[in-house]
């Protein structure tokens, strides 16, 4: 028997000889090397036989893994690597299909030793680079398996740990393996992406748990090396690292569903966490992308809860932070318009107490303070959004975001709640905090570029409502806007300074836009200040502000002219509190008396007159003395000491406009324009309503009368313009645009309920009126033409001039060419 078996032995073919030769008789001695490399040479110098040595040295594997034979299982897969790395052949291809054949042998085993076996000889084919492509490979029993052992739930801990990192580098070397290789299957594909993403956040989310357990420092070093979580963030790094622009949202969609599905929005943390990774990972100019899916999500979420939809716009808020300029890409506004709807969309919720306008049995309550939190967030990612975009592009989210604020009257456009005011107010305000987001650290050269009329005429129109919380953002926004040398915290607390050097402001000379932006813009920003003032619920923040708000406007904005006419304010605001027909509380008028004085104490050292500053110094010495209730320290503090009433403020406790010109004038001032008292022009606009001013009316009425006097009449003397006048002018305009208003009101009511038939015959009405009325000033205007017949007699002998038209008169044929 044995000379049979050897003489059997002796006809086997050579590579199978060399193959069994490479198995020692005792598996734990391992691979015979010297076997080893004749086996290698002789693939080398045969490949054609490559393919029948895979076939092969599979079939042995196959029946060692049947027979429990684990040693020379061991031995087989490190004699198939050797060979893997050995051949670059045009053959390998079929040796490839007996590798992985036998590879996923070993993966569909129940023993741990052997999956993670197969897994480390899979990784090793995954770094090779082929040299011929193949068309008929498959790779997704590999996705789905690896994707298993990522999940698996093994019973000793360490073992687990083992064979999810086996799972982790499965599916990294499939990745390596698959996506620059155009003719495999492609790894993007939803079905292969909603396996390999979740699998790897869910180590991710389990490595945080394991981490929160806090373990020593010499087991936290251990563990380091076997936790799955650091090599599962790289691969996950890698996988988006090689993620093309149509890729981007197959590989983004499975962590926005792997997040939804474990409620994981709530918590943030580990959202903000993934979408870090994300957003460092991708290639920057795809950042926009990841932008947009987040933005599609959080409208999908509208009416899940307001915690959910917080863990969107905080990942939102983290996310446009790291892609700065490349995160809104294309559609700017799309980006603004949806976070302004989220945002009123929780107003709604916060008013209505539900997600579906009623409530009703089943209905989710909504949680108010949860809802702010929302707005909050919100406010905060719009202003992060802002922060990315340059200045001409932040002008244009600042106008399209005034033209989201109700206004009351103006705007048909409000949310459709219960409480119709308080809806609109709470809009006001959340819209109003967005702009301040948006308006910080705004920088510009061109102050009319980057404030037109369309955007500062509305924002005033704010500053004169009667909620005092709208008043103070409209504040905030015009300090950030045209605060351009950070000199605004500098201004932050109203005091009186007596040396204001140790506040290092920075000042520029004013350029030439700057000085037509105050020429055009000047006296609606004085006519606010002055009307901010005189508002009984202004608080301490409110004279705060307005005095910052003076001071960046003497420092960023002021030449000769814009100084004259603040000094002119500050002193119009120092008789509006003297004056008692306000009717101001007496903190307002003590706060009213005190900015103005800070404020004189301000300008006064920056035009450096000595005689200013000696008359200004003196008034607040007096002040120390006899009135501190006058002084900024005694009046902006939590406790003031005021007086009962303010009868006795006179003499030389006041600033004075007349010693005022007279020093100011010798130093090359306008002494005219000093001398004439600051009056706000009332009628530039009305509370939320535009108005033609009285100077505009007055002109329209003298160019109305001189029409129609006749041109060598004498002129009547014109009538005396008085106070009383003016006040009658502004009652009387008042009323008519009331009425104005209302009959406009009616049309539009009539044109929107009434008959078609009744609109179409007034409508018919009006041009037969208007048709009649043209005939009767044609028939005036048309004088009786000569005549060509001369004159014709009527019936009591009397000559009588024919009249017709210049059409219809009949010429001679000579006279025509």
């Amino acid at each position: 028997m044995t000379g049979v078996c050897g003489c059997c032995g002796a006809l086997r073919p050579r590579y199978k000889r060399l193959v069994d030769n490479i198995f020692p008789e005792d598996p734990e001695d391992g691979l015979v090397k010297a076997n080893m490399e004749k086996l290698t040479f002789y693939a080398l110098s045969a490949p054609e036989k490559l393919d029948r040595i895979g076939a092969y040295l599979s079939e042995r594997l196959s029946r060692d893994v049947a027979r429990h034979r684990y040693g020379y299982v061991c031995i087989a897969m490190e004699a198939l690597d050797q060979l893997l790395m050995a051949c670059h052949c045009q053959s390998i291809n079929l040796f490839v299909e007996s590798f992985l054949k036998m590879v996923r042998k070993l993966l569909e085993s129940d023993k741990p030793n052997l999956q993670i076996l197969g897994t480390n000889s899979f990784v090793k084919f995954a770094n090779i680079e082929e040299d011929t492509p193949s068309y008929h490979r498959s790779y997704d029993f590999f996705v789905s398996r690896f994707s298993e052992m990522c999940h698996s739930n093994y019973e000793d801990p360490d073992i687990r740990t083992k064979i999810r990192m086996a799972g982790i580098k499965g599916l990294q070397g499939v990745v390596r393996k698959t996506v620059n290789d155009e003719l495999q299957a492609n790894i993007w594909d939803p079905q292969h992406m909603d396996k390999i993403v979740p699998s790897l956040l869910f180590n991710l989310q389990s490595g945080e748990r394991t981490e929160s357990r806090s373990p020593s420092p010499l087991q936290a070093s251990e563990k380091e090396k076997e936790s799955p979580v650091e090599l599962t963030e790289r691969c996950f790094r890698e996988l988006l690292g090689r993620a093309a622009y149509g890729n981007i949202k197959n590989a983004v969609t499975p962590v926005l569903m792997h997040l939804d599905n474990h409620s994981l929005w709530e918590g943030k943390t580990f959202a903000v966490r993934c979408f870090k990774i994300i957003m460092y990972s991708i290639q920057s100019q795809h950042s926009h992308l990841v932008i947009q899916q987040l933005l599609g999500h959080l409208d999908a979420n509208s009416k899940n809860s307001a915690k959910v939809r917080a863990g969107i716009v905080e990942v939102l808020l983290e996310a446009a932070a790291i892609a700065a300029s490349g995160s809104v890409g294309p559609t700017v506004l799309e980006v603004f318009n949806t976070l302004l709807r989220q945002l009123r969309l929780s107003v709604d919720y916060e008013l209505t107490g539900s997600y579906d306008g009623c409530t009703s049995i089943g209905t989710k309550i909504i949680k108010a303070h949860e809802e702010r939190q929302l707005q909050e967030a919100v406010i905060r990612t719009i202003g992060s959004f802002a922060n990315t975009l340059p200045t001409y592009q932040r002008s244009e989210v600042m106008l399209f975001i005034m033209g989201k604020i109700p206004v009351p009257g103006v705007n048909l456009t409000l949310p459709s709640t219960e409480s119709e005011p308080e809806g609109t107010r709470m809009i006001q305000v959340m819209l109003l905090k967005s702009l301040v987001q948006v308006t910080a650290g705004f920088q510009t050269t061109n102050m009319l570029t980057a404030l037109p009329s369309s955007f500062l005429e509305p924002l005033l129109s704010f500053s004169l409502t009667d909620d005092p919380e709208v008043r103070l953002l409209v504040l905030q926004i015009l300090l950030s806007l045209i605060d351009r040398h950070d000199n605004r915290p500098k201004f932050s607390k109203i005091s009186i300074i007596s040396d204001i050097s140790v506040l290092k402001l920075k000042v520029d000379k004013c350029s030439r836009q700057d000085n037509l932006f105050m020429k055009k813009h000047g006296q609606q920003l004085y006519r606010h200040i002055y009307l901010g003032c005189k508002e009984e619920s202004s608080g301490q923040q409110h004279y705060e502000t307005l005095y910052a708000l003076l001071g960046l406007l003497s420092v960023e904005l002021a030449n000769e002219e814009v100084v004259v006419d603040l000094i002119r304010l500050a002193l119009a605001l120092q008789d509006l509190a003297l004056s008692t027909d306000e009717g101001l509380p007496v903190y307002n008028r003590c706060a009213v008396h005190a900015l103005a004085a800070a404020y004189l104490n301000l300008i006064c050292q920056l035009t450096t007159v000595p005689a200013f500053c000696q008359h200004i110094h003196e008034v607040i010495e007096v002040r120390q003395k006899e009135g501190p209730y006058l002084l900024p320290e005694d009046v902006f503090i939590d406790y003031p000491k005021l007086p009962s009433s303010l009868e006795k403020v006179e003499g030389d406790v006041l600033f004075l406009q007349s010693k005022i010109t007279e020093v100011l004038g010798g130093s090359g001032y306008n002494t005219e324009r000093l001398a004439t008292p600051y009056i706000p022009q009332y009628t530039d606009e009305d509370r939320l309503s535009k108005r033609k001013s009285i100077g505009e009316t007055i002109s329209l009425q003298v160019e109305v009368e001189s029409r129609n006097s006749p041109e060598k009449e004498e002129r009547t003397p014109a009538e005396e313009i008085t106070f009383e006048t003016l006040k009658n002018a502004i009652v009387d305009s008042v009323g008519m645009e009331e009425q104005e208003r209302e009959r406009r009101r009616q049309v539009v009511e009539k044109f929107q309920k009434a008959p078609f038939e009744e609109i179409a015959a007034h409508c018919g009405a009006r041009a037969t009126m208007l048709q009649s009325k043209l005939n009767q000033i044609f028939e005036i205007t048309i004088r009786p033409p000569p005549s060509p017949s001369g004159t014709i007699s009527s019936g009591y002998g009397q000559s009588q001039s024919r009249s017709v038209p210049i059409y219809e008169m009949k010429f001679p044929d000579l006279c025509v060419y």
